[in-house]
């Protein structure tokens, strides 16, 4: 794939506690309304099992739903079409229908409640630290890899597209991921394979993971404080001469929008980001080739919110075939991406004004047309032949592009060749 995967994920606004018709209502907005912009990936994230999910955390000893071979199946409680052991086929059907694909959230290993003292794969001390559903499983054992092969069998008779997985990468859980990979190519249907959590993420793993997932998370979870977005990006200038078609590191989830209605953490509640937090989130995870999953109700949250996610210059900068950061000092922060686009940031809590060199910024020294993807407006170039207050620190030979960046803000542009 030439983009990262994009979509809607439910842990933001229902955390553990989603239903089948609130699934159903955000696929059909992002099928009206996102699809013609790339979005077309819907995911039940975790607990779709448990008929006693609550917010705000989890359930230890919960009575979760399991078949006769100890895999999980959904709470026909919640989702109601799958009853009489249909499982996720019914609703994936309708994802389908509506032009999408289909996702689901899982955790490594096995259920607690499917394994006796005589299951001889299980490895009671790998565990989850923070979910108390499923033991770990005894890679040396092939009764392992025999297990993840029917549940990815299950998976792929339902018609799943897109496996998040959860307790992945902190710890690196290597002989997991390939065992999940696997069983993926066991099932001979084409699924996703995203990783999660991204906590102290090496980029030594690197090589294991493009061979491996399709994705895989460079952060812990992340959510509507502006501290969590700044922090990822020093993270994507890490990673993202690693992003392409081999695999994606990602920035997880775009917590914007109507969130926290049953999630895990806070209240009902609009994010709490301003307006140049939001546009800033989209255009560094946009620069940074990241995947993009919206966490928010879609059909509860506001159109300025929805705005963010059909700009289609601005997601056309998920096509370049490279990006990168080039400069950081002080509140500044400057990214650039193949087809002459450039972001700033400013990462202080001030208005910033700044003359940017284009040679900086990996633009020629003689500009054509520069715009403002976010407004869609020309900006006001000057071809610098002697420095003047106005252009102080760019190169006689070079074009100054005059920008003021509001805080915690972010301008994208593009460039085009030809007479300004």
């Amino acid at each position: 794939m030439s983009r990262p995967p994009m979509g809607w994920n439910s842990w933001d606004c229902y955390g553990t506690t989603v239903t089948e018709e609130e699934v159903l209502a955000n696929a059909r907005f992002l099928a009206e309304h996102l699809l013609p912009f790339g979005w077309d990936t819907v995911v039940v994230d975790i607990d779709w099992s448990d008929p006693t999910a609550k917010p705000h955390g989890y359930n230890a000893g919960a009575p979760l739903c399991l078949d006769d071979r100890g895999r999980l199946v959904p709470d026909p409680g919640r989702f109601p079409s799958s009853a009489g052991g249909a499982g996720f086929g019914p609703l994936a059907e309708q994802v389908h229908a509506l032009g999408l694909r289909f996702g689901i959230h899982v955790m490594r290993g096995i259920p607690r409640l499917a394994v006796d003292e005589d299951t001889p794969f299980v490895d009671r001390g790998n565990v989850c630290e923070w979910n108390p559903d499923m033991f770990g499983l005894d890679h040396t054992h092939p009764g392992a890899q025999a297990y993840y092969d029917s549940v990815l069998e299950l998976y792929a008779s339902w018609g799943v597209d897109f496996l998040k997985v959860d307790d992945m990468l902190w710890p690196y859980q290597a002989r997991e991921i390939e065992a999940f990979a696997e069983a993926i190519r066991r099932s001979g249907r084409d699924i996703a394979l995203s990783l999660s959590p991204g906590r102290d993420l090496s980029l030594s793993r690197l090589e294991h993971l493009r061979e491996h997932a399709t994705m895989w998370r460079i952060c812990d979870d992340l959510w509507d404080r502006w501290p969590d977005v700044e922090a990822n990006f020093a993270r994507f200038a890490r990673w993202v001469p690693h992003a392409g078609p081999g695999g994606w590191p990602d920035g997880d989830m775009l917590p914007l929008g109507r969130i926290g209605l049953r999630a895990e953490r806070g209240e009902p509640r609009h994010d709490r980001l301003t307006p140049a937090e939001r546009r800033t989130l989209v255009t560094l995870w946009v620069v940074a080739r990241s995947p993009l999953m919206i966490g928010g109700d879609l059909p509860s949250s506001d159109p300025a919110t929805v705005a963010l996610f059909t700009n289609a210059d601005v997601l056309a900068v998920l096509d370049a075939a490279w990006s990168r950061e080039v400069f950081r000092e002080g509140p500044l922060v400057l990214w650039t991406a193949e087809g002459g686009h450039v972001a700033a940031f400013n990462l202080g809590d001030e208005p910033l004004s700044v003359a940017l060199d284009s040679r900086n910024v990996d633009l020629p020294g003689r500009l054509g047309t520069v715009t403002d993807l976010w407004t869609g407006e020309p900006v006001e170039t000057v071809a610098v032949t002697a420095q003047t207050d106005a252009t102080r620190g760019v190169a006689p030979g070079s074009t100054a592009v005059p920008l003021t960046v509001e805080p915690h803000g972010a301008v994208l542009l593009r460039h085009a060749p030809g007479a300004s």
